[in-house]
């Protein structure tokens, strides 16, 4: 795999990465018809398509020429200093195999002034929140943190020094 910029002609592709990825990690835990009017929201077309024309973004997949194994997306504030990590997610298939790590390492490259690195990551997604605390991210204000996101989901907000 290796990780470049999307493009316009992946959206279709990365819509399916995420469906898919949501499906296999959430179902279990908030089922089937919830994770999919989760994914019908957050992920479809006409949005990830606004999010590759966001100014102060990156948008990136992990691409081995025929399939996608993961994607990335995150944006920075104004003044460059704070970076917010909205998608990192790795297809099922392709887990705990460097893709994650790859892409993070991207999006903190992608852009060099800034100094925290910021991602909310779903409290009982314990395998995203264990490859986020290998990954250097602290849960703010401790594990007693937790806050609910508009969608109903608790999560934590974590934050990693980066620059």
């Amino acid at each position: 795999m290796f990780v470049r910029s999307a493009s316009e002609r992946d959206l279709a592709a990365i819509r399916a990465l995420l469906v898919e990825t949501w499906h296999a990690t959430y179902d279990d835990i908030y089922g089937e018809r919830r994770v999919t009017e989760i994914t019908d929201e957050w992920h479809s077309i006409p949005l990830l398509k606004a999010n590759l024309a966001q100014p102060r973004s990156e948008f990136l997949v992990a691409d081995d020429g025929k399939t996608l194994g993961g994607v990335a997306y995150a944006t920075a504030s104004e003044d460059g200093k704070t970076v917010t990590l909205k998608r990192l997610y790795v297809r099922p298939a392709f887990q705990r195999s460097g893709i994650g790590t790859a892409l993070l390492s991207e999006i903190e490259e992608s852009f060099p002034g800034a100094e925290r690195l910021r991602l909310e990551v779903v409290v009982d997604n314990h395998r995203a929140v264990a490859f986020y605390k290998a990954s250097g991210f602290a849960v703010l204000d401790g594990e007693a943190g937790k806050a609910v996101h508009a969608s109903g989901l608790a999560i934590y907000n974590c934050e990693k020094r980066i620059g």
